[in-house]
């Protein structure tokens, strides 16, 4: 059995194939159960990991075959152009509001984050980590990487922030009743990526293009100021 096991978990595409499989499992589940903690992703991380401890399974063996899924981030990073296309004149109408709004996320992201490592007396190369929680994962690995960051913690942050911003996004809305579409879809894809997007269209296109549009600037701009940040800390 151990040598079954051990061959299986060797196999080219076992990693991609466990994660879609723990992925539908997760989506099947939330669509019978309707609770917001019943989110695809978090089941489908839960699984992994449970699945990868009764195998006995390294997380690099399984990180070795999983990659190819990363591949697919960037074109399905680019295709979220395609709402924000269809809302181009809203974009134009409210510009200075969206990009105001979403360097106003990024700097407090960036102050929350270096509050909390001068707090608990923290080194440059966990700052590094932690600053890019909040893009997506294609930039926060890149960013991390250049900045001296532990990528395997920094791509675990942005899992995390991702799947609590998709989890908590419409909770925390109502309870700032904020309910302008253009207001909602920026901060949620400013504060989680393309995982907090994936709620932002379940609520409406227009909170969705504009929570689109949030990740491609939000994660620009981290690539600019990251070093500066760094460099200051």
């Amino acid at each position: 059995m151990n040598d079954f096991i051990v061959t299986l978990s060797e196999t080219m595409f076992f990693g991609v194939a466990i994660s879609l499989i723990c992925y539908g499992i997760g989506t099947f589940v939330n669509r019978k159960v309707k609770f917001p903690l019943a989110n695809p992703l978090l089941i489908a991380a839960i699984l992994l990991i449970v699945i990868l401890k009764i195998m006995d399974i390294e997380y690099e063996t399984y990180l070795s075959e999983a990659k190819y899924i990363s591949y697919l981030l960037t074109p399905a990073t680019v295709c979220l152009a395609v709402p924000l296309y269809e809302k181009l004149q809203l974009l134009k109408d409210n510009l200075k509001a969206v990009l105001l709004g979403i360097f106003t996320g990024i700097v407090i992201s960036a102050i929350s984050i270096w509050g909390v490592c001068v707090v608990f007396s923290l080194d440059e190369s966990v700052f590094a980590t932690m600053l890019p929680k909040s893009t997506t994962t294609a930039i926060g690995m890149a960013v991390s990487e250049e900045m001296g960051g532990v990528v395997n913690i920094t791509v675990a942050m942005i899992a995390i922030t991702g799947i609590s911003g998709n989890v908590l996004a419409d909770w925390v809305l109502r309870l700032f009743r904020v309910t302008e579409p253009v207001a909602r879809g920026i901060a949620i894809g400013t504060s989680s990526h393309v995982m907090g997007t994936s709620k932002a269209l379940e609520m409406g296109e227009t909170e969705g293009a504009m929570s689109g549009l949030a990740v491609a600037v939000a994660g620009l701009i981290t690539v600019l100021i990251a070093p500066l940040l760094v460099g200051l800390y």
